[in-house]
């Protein structure tokens, strides 16, 4: 059979075939790339988390971008001038500290110490009084020297002696009743009680350790022994957890977060993931409560009809839970929205820079708040004027940036913006209510316990031990924030809180505390002691 040339007729649909090939492996290389990126990404990321820095600060220093982000901020609202307090300023210089020297004068060693530190007096004595010449010299002042030491352990064991009496006219002997302890048939001193939660729930300091400091110091006491001891001073703690609780639920602004902490066994060798939700209230008091999920249901059971405004990060719980209850007001966190542009940095770093200047010129602002001490409808009125164009014009750049046409779903860049773009009215809350804070960092600043926790003690061994955690660290978190002395304050309610009435119980939670009872505080009998000798 004969066959002739082929014809450009012909020969056309292989070439269509061909065009056909060429464009699907461009396209499947574009996607191979862009998946390469991606990977790279989370790998720089990764690297981060080991080995870099975790602080968002920004360096302004040699930046290339410096010039550009100028010209977008230039039609925005300058942040006002610093006002310099009118004080005189004097200049003077150090001298040089003098070795060897022999007048025994201390040395600008740093060492500070308050009324409530115990010293010890050494009183030294001049071998030219005992000498033969020691009519020749006389004691005109004395120089002091101070030196910080440390015993091998702080416990003491308090020997009560007390009488036993016979009477004679019936013979009956009668014993003085030994005093009132916190926890009946223990052996532990409130003072021991106080300072070992301290040790466990402030210094991060596990029982085993704790356990194996009292043995290096001659005393031996059963680890579970401390185990109870912890469990029943909790105990007496949690109607005052409770009662901070129902205070702080009261507030009109709420600031909500989550972080994981595995509690209770579930199976051999591996634990239940469950979850802290810190609630942090208007009068600065924080409640760790404690949940096996992390799922909208626990925030629906703790907040139930709240209708205040509830600050949050941008975890879809939140916005689930706020869609549940329409008469909360949901505002969300730009520290977490800019975080999505510090991941885009490596990807897009022209760009992140002129979102990060937006975002710098709105806490500028913020911080000029803070220095003036603006509140009300002076600090409304001061956002209106200044921080509304700046966050207008970073919502009109995200806008433009979403158009560009290079600009690929994977890039991180395109995720940050769409998390912005998504949130837009809910970071808009705060610039319409005065007492609404523009992100979450109160919060995490007062949570960061737990996690300095998980270093030391890993792990929960039951899901009641967790709620405990959560119980010391509400209580011992309230303390920092207003200031009060956690030591002074745990000895004085764990002994004031089996005779205080329980319709009263608030005044027990640290705020009020601190009004009510800080100035005369109970004291332990190891106190009373060493005061009174």
């Amino acid at each position: 059979m004969e066959t002739g040339p082929v014809t450009r007729d012909q020969a056309t649909p292989d070439a269509h075939n061909l065009q056909g090939v060429l464009t699907e492996m461009r396209s499947v290389m574009d996607e191979k790339d862009a998946r390469i990126q991606a990977l790279e990404h989370q790998l720089n990321w990764f690297k981060r988390q080991l080995f870099g820095e975790k602080s968002e600060k920004r360096d302004m220093t040699d930046n290339p971008h410096q010039h550009t982000i100028a010209d977008l901020l230039k039609d925005l609202p300058e942040t006002p001038a610093r006002q310099e307090p009118d004080t005189e300023t004097i200049t003077y210089q150090r001298g040089k500290a003098k070795k060897n020297a022999l007048d025994g004068s201390p040395d600008d060693s740093g060492l500070r110490f308050d009324d409530g530190v115990p010293v010890e007096e050494i009183v030294l004595s001049a071998p030219e009084l005992d000498g033969p010449d020691a009519d020749n010299y006389t004691i005109i002042s004395y120089k002091v020297t101070y030196r910080l030491a440390e015993r091998p352990g702080s416990q003491v064991v308090l020997k009560y002696t007390r009488p036993v009496l016979k009477k004679k006219s019936s013979q009956q002997l009668i014993t003085t009743p030994a005093p009132a302890n916190v926890l009946d048939r223990s052996v532990a001193d409130v003072s021991f009680l106080a300072g070992m939660l301290l040790n466990k729930f402030l210094y991060h300091l596990p029982l085993y350790r704790q356990h194996q400091r009292l043995e290096h110091n001659g005393i031996k006491v059963a680890r579970s022994t401390l185990t109870n001891l912890t469990r029943r001073s909790l105990d007496l703690l949690t109607p005052i957890y409770q009662a901070q609780l129902r205070q702080l639920l009261q507030s009109r602004v709420l600031a909500m977060d989550e972080t994981p902490i595995k509690a209770g066994r579930k199976k051999k060798g591996k634990m239940n993931l469950a979850y802290f939700w810190p609630i942090y209230g208007e009068q600065d008091e924080i409640c760790f409560t404690f949940s096996r999920s992390r799922g909208m249901q626990h925030i629906l059971d703790q907040l139930g009809d709240f209708t205040g405004t509830l600050v949050t990060d941008g975890y879809g719980a939140y916005e689930k839970f706020s869609k549940h209850n329409q008469r909360l007001t949901h505002a969300q966190c730009w520290v977490h929205c800019r975080r999505g542009f510090e991941e885009a940095k490596e990807a897009e770093p022209e760009a992140v820079a002129e979102a990060l200047a937006y975002i710098g010129r709105l806490y500028e602002h913020e911080a000029y708040l803070r220095e003036q001490k603006l509140t009300g409808r002076d600090k409304l009125d001061y956002r209106a004027r200044n921080s509304l164009p700046v966050v207008e014009a970073f919502f009109g750049w995200c806008h433009a940036q979403r158009q560009r046409i290079d600009l690929v779903k994977s890039n991180p860049l395109s995720r940050a913006l769409a998390y912005a773009m998504k949130r837009e009215q809910a970071l808009k809350v705060f610039l319409h209510d005065p007492d609404v804070p523009p992100d979450t960092n109160h919060l995490e600043r007062s949570l960061r316990v737990i996690p300095m926790g998980r270093r030391n003690w890993l792990f929960c061994w039951t899901e009641i031990g967790a709620e405990q955690v959560g119980i010391i660290q509400s209580l011992l978190v309230t303390c920092r924030l207003h200031g009060v002395n956690p030591y002074e304050y745990l000895v004085d309610v764990l002994q004031r809180v089996s005779a205080h009435p329980a319709s009263r119980v608030e005044e027990l939670t640290p705020r009020l505390w601190k009004a009510r009872f800080a100035d005369n505080p109970l004291r332990s009998d190891l106190e009373a002691l060493t005061h009174g000798r």
